[in-house]
């Protein structure tokens, strides 16, 4: 799902020229993942420039290089998995954040691409498996996966790639199976010798996206980030009562037809306002999901300390 996409006119040198709070542009960075093409709907459709912001969504698809650019303020602000910043938080070198919207949840649109005979999770035990290593969403989930069925990493002949190219070598026969999204779920069904062994609906709340900033930032900048959480839950409502529009705009974000973003998107939860005050209730779904990522962080040695999740959490910007 993640592929190069070039937002507007902007350019890498553009990108990485001036600092965080240089003027009153705001980038914020994402992956070409359609549960953040809602911030790409709000940019073409003004919904951020009515509100007198000047917002770029920028895509950067390494989440290496996203948090690179975020620490060095280079980008202000960054869609990702909860794991994600719940590592970028707690890494060796810790990058200061706060979630302050929750974007997304992933309900089948990741997943496990076997090959026939793989039909459980334990048919998997001594199996070359694509996905990547080291941190990220598919490495998170699937870890979560296998300790849910009684297994571990170890139990798997892995083979570190990005989710893509993961993917894409499951297609090509290359592995037995695979950790990756679509449209790479979609394309291994439909192969004579692939299926889904395992999709994102079987653990809801497991792959959630959130949107981070610096505090420093949104204490200098916080009526605009209240903008931003404004922009994106009128463009939730938009997708709802304009469906076909939004989808042929945020079909062009993902580089995908209409007829397939549509398809495609029946796969992610997407979270407006309402939504968002449940899962930022104090001791809620946000904060558990968050705890959870710090847990197996750890387990796995990822981190070397778990970080307190209350303080990678601000409601105050939500509406």
């Amino acid at each position: 799902m993640k592929k190069v996409w070039v937002v507007g006119l902007l350019v890498a040198s553009l990108l990485f020229a001036g600092t965080a709070f240089a003027g009153e542009n705001i980038k914020i960075a994402v992956s070409v993942w359609l549960g953040y093409a809602p911030l790409y709907l709000a940019k073409e459709k003004g919904f951020f420039q009515k509100r007198g912001l000047d917002v770029d969504v920028v895509v950067i698809n390494s989440p290496v290089d996203r948090r690179a650019a975020f620490a060095a303020d280079r980008i202000q602000g960054f869609a990702t998995t909860v794991d994600t910043l719940v590592m970028t938080a707690a890494a060796e070198t810790p990058i200061p954040v706060k979630q302050v919207l929750v974007l997304d949840a992933s309900h089948g649109a990741d997943g496990l691409v076997a090959k026939k005979d793989i039909k459980t999770i334990q048919d998997l035990k001594g199996k070359t498996v694509a996905g990547q290593m080291g941190g990220g969403a598919s490495y998170f989930w699937l870890n979560y996966v296998l300790t849910q069925n009684g297994m571990k990493l170890s139990d798997l002949k892995m083979v570190d790639m990005r989710a893509p190219d993961a993917g894409a070598a499951f297609v090509a026969e290359k592995v037995d199976a695979a950790i990756t999204w679509e449209p790479w779920l979609h394309r291994a069904k439909a192969t004579p010798h692939g299926h889904v062994l395992y999709s994102s609906d079987k653990t809801p709340g497991i792959i959630v996206d959130s949107l981070g900033f610096k505090p420093e930032f949104l204490a200098k900048r916080g009526a605009d980030v209240k903008k931003i959480v404004a922009a994106w839950n009128e463009a939730i409502a938009f997708m709802q009562s304009n469906t076909a529009e939004a989808d042929a705009i945020m079909a062009k974000f993902s580089n995908l037809t209409p007829d397939i973003f549509a398809i495609e998107k029946a796969g992610v939860i997407f979270y407006g306002a309402k939504e968002n005050k449940d899962w930022f209730a104090a001791g809620g779904k946000l904060a558990a999901t968050s705890q959870r990522a710090a847990d197996v962080w750890y387990d796995l040695k990822l981190i070397k300390n778990k970080p307190n999740v209350a303080d990678l959490i601000d409601a105050s910007f939500l509406e």
